[in-house]
């Protein structure tokens, strides 16, 4: 017998109050996972292969870095285009070559460091025109492709 208050006697434990499961947030979710791991991996691989084959020397334009990143923004730009015009694409589409590979293949993460490196030795007018440069391309990129890919999708599609 337990004693809950002074003058008040139960038989066992007092009775546990059940929590209601909630479900994991990853539910579902783990081929989209794989998706993206897998075409990440791809991706960062060729990247890194890339700066192996064309090494930027020291204090100058990062033209490796500059051209994965323009040339990446453009195949974003002709996969999302080709993707939303098709009627029904498979759901691991984008996030294996959207998300994994060309997420992975970009690498806007070296372009912030090349941008404090470049500054912090003393070559700011690289520095800053790497830094709008880039943006610039990247940005004119994706909208090229884009606007090349659809127009293109409509010349098929008119035939």
């Amino acid at each position: 017998m337990s004693t809950t208050r002074p003058g008040t006697v139960t038989d066992g434990p007092p009775p546990r109050t059940r929590t209601p499961r909630r479900p994991p947030v990853a539910r579902g979710q783990g081929a989209v996972v794989c998706a993206v791991s897998l075409g990440g991996g791809a991706g960062a691989v060729a990247r890194y292969g890339a700066g192996l084959l064309w090494p930027a020397p020291a204090g100058a334009f990062p033209w490796t870095t500059f051209l994965i990143n323009v040339v990446g923004c453009a195949l974003i730009g002709v996969l999302l285009t080709v993707i939303s015009e098709l009627a029904a694409p498979h759901r691991l589409l984008r996030p294996f070559l959207g998300t994994g590979v060309l997420g992975g293949f970009t690498t806007f993460s070296t372009y912030a460091v090349d941008i404090q490196r470049l500054s912090a030795h003393g070559h700011l007018a690289t520095a800053l025109a790497y830094l709008a440069g880039t943006l610039a391309a990247a940005l004119a990129a994706v909208w090229a492709a884009a606007t090349a890919t659809r127009a293109a999708l409509l010349r098929r599609s008119a035939r």
